[in-house]
């Protein structure tokens, strides 16, 4: 079912956000047709267990969320030798050829309702493009939302035999009156033999709704790793997908979080394997405290012609408390017998007798809980290569345990 369109989204009002960044023809184009796609587009679909509809993005009043002529943020960029990180109003000089080639073509702006709300209203993202050749691993960007609604847009080009890490941070800055929406699309593109390594931890105030969807396409011999750690906001929509269309190509998708309170988390890993030889590795885990929900779908999806695959996920959900909730769906698609794969999902609490024992050696029961929850992390903070991110993710869990 679609949402209903908001009085305040026109074409005018496309064409003024448009307008006012110097926009070439095409994106504006573009914008216009992701506008019009919203009159028949769907939400994103959701999971839904026999008598029970998990997230109902249907309930949201985009009305009073959405506010497009008044979009605010602090975004700070973070480049490496070699490499071009810049707003999009200063890439369409240099590399305009670029964009409009690669913009819209790993992740289609009219796939759901808030894609094409995305892709109409965005005011912020990052165009980075890495050249042949160049190896960087200090790529960051830092993004503050001040203001009560936020569109971003991220588009990633490598060219061949490149490398690439990225860090992406979102959090609340500004505080305002009500509740908030922020919207975070990421497309990815890369060369052969190219790698390219994201990594995004999302700690946004609990007034905000929060929408992302990340996708990659790889090349031949190419390599897109996807870390996603969410921590904030109300609700947390989290869609990160890599189609594996090189032979040879491979893919890793690690997710961790923690709720609290009455957050509600809808998170997905997908990846299609379409070319031969491809390996995918889907790792997940996340705890739940006081009355917050999950409710998690790993898809791996093996074509026809994707001889020697290799696919594994496996999803891990801990809850601390009676209250909170959780349900989670893995599912293996495959359309080959030359096919090695495997799927796995618990959720449970903590364990009574680890706990019993600990706190039966003067352990305060606090304390002995927090460190459970520590040592449950550990699987999926050891598959985080990069320091700076496992450091940062393993500061909010200490400080949401405490």
């Amino acid at each position: 079912m679609s949402a209903q369109l908001p009085a305040s989204l026109s074409e005018e009002t496309v064409r003024e956000i448009s307008d006012g960044r110097d926009e070439p023809e095409w994106l504006l184009e573009t914008r216009l047709s992701a506008l019009e796609a919203l009159e028949t587009v769907d939400l994103p679909d959701v999971i839904q267990t026999p008598g029970r509809r998990w997230t109902d993005l249907e309930a949201l009043d985009y009305e009073e969320l959405v506010d497009p002529l008044n979009q605010s943020d602090k975004t700070e960029r973070v480049t490496d030798e070699g490499v071009h990180v810049l707003p999009f109003t200063e890439a369409f000089g240099e590399f305009g050829d670029v964009l409009e080639e690669n913009f819209g073509q790993t992740l289609d702006p009219e796939s759901n309702y808030l894609t094409a709300l995305s892709t109409a209203l965005f005011t912020t993202g990052t165009f980075i493009y890495v050249p042949e050749g160049v190896d960087a691993e200090d790529v960051k960007v830092r993004a503050e939302m001040n203001s009560k609604s936020l569109f971003s847009h991220t588009l990633v080009v490598t060219e061949d035999s490149s490398s690439v890490t990225i860090l992406e941070r979102i959090e609340s800055g500004d505080s305002t009156e009500g509740d908030r929406y922020f919207s975070n699309l990421v497309e990815i593109t890369t060369g052969e033999n190219s790698y390219v390594q994201y990594g995004s931890l999302q700690n946004l105030d609990d007034d905000t709704y929060h929408y992302t969807l990340k996708r990659g396409d790889t090349g031949v011999y190419g390599t897109i790793n996807w870390i996603e750690g969410n921590m904030g906001s109300r609700l947390t929509r989290s869609d990160v997908e890599t189609e594996l269309n090189g032979d040879s190509s491979e893919t890793q998708i690690v997710g961790a979080f923690f709720g609290h309170e009455d957050q509600h988390l809808d998170l997905n890993a997908r990846v299609w394997h379409q070319a031969e030889n491809t390996t995918a590795d889907l790792v997940t885990r996340g705890v739940l405290d006081d009355e917050a929900r999950s409710v998690y779908e790993g898809v791996q999806d093996v074509g026809r012609d994707a001889w020697n695959t290799s696919s594994y996920q496996r999803e891990n959900t801990l809850m601390l408390s009676d209250e909170s909730e959780a349900d989670a769906s893995p599912k293996l698609i495959i359309h080959n017998h030359d096919t090695e794969a495997s799927h796995s999902a618990t959720v449970g609490q903590v364990d009574r007798e680890d706990l019993f024992y600990m706190t039966s050696r003067s352990v305060p029961e606090r304390t002995a809980r927090n460190m459970l929850v520590e040592g449950f992390f550990v699987p999926v903070l050891d598959e985080i290569a990069v320091d700076e991110f496992r450091e940062d993710l393993e500061e909010l869990i200490s400080a949401r345990l405490r």
